[in-house]
């Protein structure tokens, strides 16, 4: 389980780019970040971090620093081979917008590309802005304190990445925000699971807010979630929690697993850590397109794939 996103590699980021489930987080959580009062001058660790996608946009609302460290060498690896943002300005991170699209959509960028090709396309040009988050238009990140600046440029703090487990962080901070889009589900069992929140409390400031993505319990096998991008196709029970098999539905399907913690086992973990306020918000969901209508929408409600989890240092 530790080094798998070393071999799914490129796939995970076609799957950032064209899942829908990864689309409600990244709303979610910007969502979150905008009634924080945004992340203009403060210091942002962003755990899990991938290719570094929500590393990025913590730079592009402000950051003074951004901070992205992930278990994963290739995962880093791909993180620093993207590049800083900027550079092309309000006309690339249009394009980018207009790129990214569920895979089969109709639609196509203005190279005629459609679905993923599209969207990696955009993700993999030289100097590239990451694509806004789906079903966000430019003004509405704007709003968010996520938009483009006056001059046409894409603001951008220090961006840092490293090579770490979220089980033993190195002091780093301290940090006045930390965000993890599914971090917990990867702790083998309780004593790492524990750890994790410990080491992300130490770096964060007294007051210093964790806004996490973590995933719901209990669906499978009684919900399909595969119409947003990802699918269960195996619940073991051992140990401290069920292990989950899983798929990331690209081309071809990705293998990954994970464990299905309960919310209170995290909400344990976090009040044991020393956070001293824990709290729950649902997912939210981007506004219905052309792609992505009302209807889709409210289906993924009733069975979302995830919830936010905040909690206060």
């Amino acid at each position: 389980m530790r080094f798998q996103y070393d071999t799914i590699g490129e796939r995970f980021v076609e799957s950032k780019a064209t899942a829908a489930f990864s689309a409600a987080d990244t709303h979610t959580l910007l969502g979150a970040l905008d009634a924080l009062g945004g992340v203009r001058g403060l210091d942002t660790l962003d755990l899990a971090c991938g290719y570094g996608y929500n590393t990025r946009l913590l730079a592009r609302g402000g950051a003074r620093r951004a901070v992205g460290v992930d278990i994963s060498e290739e995962m880093i690896r791909l993180a620093r081979a993207h590049g800083v943002i900027g550079g092309g300005g309000v006309g690339a991170l249009e394009r980018a917008v207009g790129a990214v699209r569920p895979a089969g959509a109709p639609a196509s960028g203005a190279d005629g590309r459609t679905g993923t090709a599209a969207a990696g396309a955009a993700a993999a040009g030289a100097g590239a802005v990451d694509a806004a988050p789906i079903g966000f238009g430019v003004a509405e990140a704007e709003s968010m304190g996520f938009g483009v600046a006056e001059a046409g440029s894409i603001e951008v703090g220090s961006i840092e990445y490293v090579v770490a487990d979220a089980a033993k962080l190195p002091q780093m901070g301290p940090f006045d925000l930390a965000t993890a889009v599914y971090l917990f589900n990867y702790a083998t069992d309780r004593s790492a699971l524990h750890a994790m929140f410990r080491s992300i409390r130490a770096n964060l400031r007294d007051g210093g807010r964790l806004l996490a993505i973590v995933p719901n319990a209990g669906a499978y096998p009684n919900v399909d979630w595969s119409p947003y991008g990802v699918r269960i196709v195996d619940r073991v029970h051992e140990g401290d929690a069920p292990l989950l098999k899983a798929q990331f539905l690209t081309q071809p399907p990705a293998d990954f697993e994970f464990r299905e913690w309960a919310h209170a086992d995290f909400a344990e973990a976090a009040v044991e850590a020393g956070f001293s306020t824990v709290g729950w918000q649902p997912n939210r969901t981007p506004p219905a397109d052309g792609a992505r209508d009302e209807a889709y929408w409210t289906a993924y409600r009733a069975w979302p794939i995830s919830s936010l989890m905040t909690c206060t240092a």
